[in-house]
């Protein structure tokens, strides 16, 4: 026979596991990035032309960093630096190459991988670049630490805003939308739009948020907005790919700007719904969120950067190692423990972010990362912040790049294989035109050094301007 007391404890036990999650120390971990968002993108950062109210809100009611940097110029080197915690000099993935060479590999440690053996429900939802199908699936999510995955493989598949098919785990999932191929891996040009995956992926999200309620969770909402579609372009001059122009239909401007700020401003709508989603679960209190973009602004799509100041007033977009195409919005809200209408000037990147999740989720940071935790800063104890003693980037595509950031100075090689540096005081210098490399010979030795230190030869990755042994 059971006791009152005995049916009370289970009525309670049913009713506490019934509860949304109660905040713990592991918080809940939403990484949100942008595909192809400038610096100067957001109201928040200075935009004036392009509304973005949810995500400016998200800065008021978090901390916004002036200094934060993308893993790299491009794509897939950027995300590779993002799961890894490795810099350019070290990372496995260094450009949109294709095939296994942009693919990781079982070894490699991915901070979906740690979160999940620690207990963490993982789901990708949008773009991958780090594995395709074929022989590169070792790469994909679900192998390097997703248990859920719905969107794009390669970048290419993922120019297209209504493709004909998304990719749901491992196995494709088709859609109702008809594509004439032009470029590789799947791009192309819609003739017949039904689907658009911007919307779907985000539904996938917020199914995932539903269905993880109860246990800790890190969903990494890689989205492929503001992204032109680049075969389109070349088919039509339009690569820009929007149902809607919404607010800006009337503007007296191209019609490829109309549809590059309406992206944007849907990514803020997106945004917002996760947001809003979080707080009807009862999550708000016990998620971190982050906003973030995987490299500076484009001028693909008939898109005209130059028009909205995408960079900031800083120089150089997409394909720059200059900070336009490489310093990037970050925002961090978390309800009650980041301090709120926060700005911090602290120097730090893509590389991060791993450290960062295991510190929050109480994780063993592993050893041999680039990154350090942004845990001290986002808590509001900046005496406690380890500093970065410097940043690297490489970019491999035509003659290549190098770039380091060493406190305010930052110093650029190009191309790639050059061993004469431009060199900057970003204090003073934020456009990076006044090279003092001739008037600062310690700091430019020291600049030359530290990039020398941090390469590591790749075989898949041959220096540009060598040949590949």
């Amino acid at each position: 026979m059971i006791s009152f007391s005995s049916c009370y404890l289970i009525a309670s036990l049913n009713f506490l596991l019934a509860l949304p999650q109660a905040e713990t120390a592991k918080p809940n971990i939403v990484f949100i990035m942008a595909d192809d968002l400038g610096y100067g993108d957001l109201g928040c950062y200075g935009q004036k032309k392009i509304l973005t109210p949810r995500i400016d809100s998200m800065a008021r009611e978090g901390i916004r960093f002036t200094n934060y940097y993308a893993g790299c110029t491009v794509c897939a080197p950027s995300r590779c630096v993002l799961m890894t915690g490795k810099h350019m000099g070290h990372c496995r993935v260094r450009g949109n190459g294709g095939g296994l060479s942009q693919s990781l590999r079982p070894e490699d440690v991915t901070v979906a991988k740690l979160l999940q053996k620690s207990g963490y429900k993982t789901g990708l939802f949008g773009k991958w670049g780090l594995g395709d199908e074929g022989v590169a699936i070792v790469g994909s999510p679900i192998r390097q630490g997703f248990d859920e995955f719905y969107g794009y493989l390669n970048q290419h598949h993922a120019h297209n805003y209504w493709p004909t098919f998304l990719i749901k785990g491992e196995s494709r999932v088709p859609l109702n939308n008809e594509v004439k191929p032009i470029g590789k891996d799947g791009g192309g040009v819609a003739t017949k739009k039904v689907d658009y995956a911007p919307d779907l992926i985000l539904q996938q999200s917020l199914d995932f948020i539903s269905r993880n309620k109860k246990e800790p969770f890190f969903l990494f909402f890689s989205t492929t907005l503001p992204h032109a579609n680049n075969e389109a372009t070349r088919e039509t001059g339009d690569g820009c790919e929007i149902p809607d122009l919404g607010i800006y239909k009337d503007k007296d401007w191209t019609r490829q700007n109309k549809a590059q700020a309406a992206m944007i401003t849907y990514l803020d709508t997106q945004v917002g719904k996760i947001l809003d989603h979080l707080k009807s679960h009862g999550l708000e209190q016990n998620t971190l969120v982050f906003f973030t973009s995987d490299n500076g602004p484009h001028k693909e799509g008939g898109n005209n950067p130059d028009f909205f100041d995408a960079s900031g007033g800083l120089n150089g977009i997409k394909r720059s190692l200059h900070d336009g195409g490489i310093r990037v919005p970050m925002i961090a809200r978390w309800p009650g423990k980041i301090p709120k209408e926060a700005t911090s000037t602290h120097i730090s990147y893509h590389g991060d972010f791993l450290a960062t999740a295991c510190d929050f989720a109480e994780i063993e940071i592993p050893n041999g990362l680039d990154g350090i935790s942004m845990k001290p800063t986002l808590m509001g104890q900046n005496n406690s912040q380890k500093k970065h003693p410097y940043l690297y980037w490489e970019f491999y595509e035509g003659n290549g790049a190098r770039a380091i950031r060493m406190n305010n100075w930052k110093g650029i090689s190009k191309p790639f294989s050059q061993n004469q540096l431009e060199v900057y005081d970003l204090d003073k210098d934020a456009q990076e035109k006044n090279n003092l490399a001739s008037v600062m010979p310690e700091i430019t030795a020291s600049l030359l050094k530290f990039m020398k230190e941090a390469h590591e030869d790749s075989k898949d990755w041959p220096k540009p301007g060598s040949q590949k042994k």
